[in-house]
């Protein structure tokens, strides 16, 4: 029997949320999770997810306390129940700022905080033996700079999206593409 219109578009988003999620180096099941709970009517006990997804119990139980971790899912008790429930933040700005901050602060600060070490340790080893001549030295030092730039470039970018919240989004989406004209 054919699945029904709506059945076949949670199935297809559930796949492609998690197909995005694993180019962007989170778990396709964290990420499939979070898209099963988030288009749940109702919250979800782990059997549900494993069920539903057919994944394990370990993998439903690590993902679904990484999700709450990112204060993406949150676990609901119910009364006479000792079942765990768990439903997804379904505002999406609220999910736009949560996954920019703990993109922030797992990837980007790490790479930020190793970009300056760099740029210290060039600094540090200029006319020092066996550190490369001056024009190796400032090579480093201006890449070094153009990746920190450009990294401090991004983030200052997505703080003027967060500032300008969900309301200031479409009016400066739209100063940004008459930018790019």
């Amino acid at each position: 029997m054919r699945e029904n219109p709506l059945e076949q578009a949670r199935l297809l988003f559930i796949r492609r949320w998690g197909e995005m999620a694993a180019s962007w180096g989170i778990s396709r099941t964290m990420a499939e999770i979070h898209a099963l709970l988030y288009l749940a009517p109702e919250p979800l006990c782990t059997d549900d997810v494993m069920e539903q997804l057919e994944v394990s119990r370990g993998s439903a139980s690590t993902n679904l306390r990484q999700l709450e971790n990112w204060a993406l899912v949150f676990r609901i008790h119910r009364r006479n129940d000792r079942k765990e429930y768990f439903e997804a933040e379904t505002d999406v700005w609220q999910m736009f700022e949560i996954i920019i901050r703990e993109r922030r602060r797992r990837e980007v600060q790490p790479i930020v905080e190793t970009i300056e070490r760099c740029l210290t340790l060039v600094e540090d080893g200029r006319g020092k033996s066996g550190a490369g001549g001056p024009a190796d030295v400032d090579a480093f030092k201006k890449r070094f700079t153009e990746i920190r730039d450009f990294t401090e470039a991004m983030n200052g970018v997505f703080n003027l999206v967060s500032k300008a919240g969900r309301l200031g989004l479409k009016p400066l989406a739209k100063q940004l593409a008459r930018l790019a004209r």
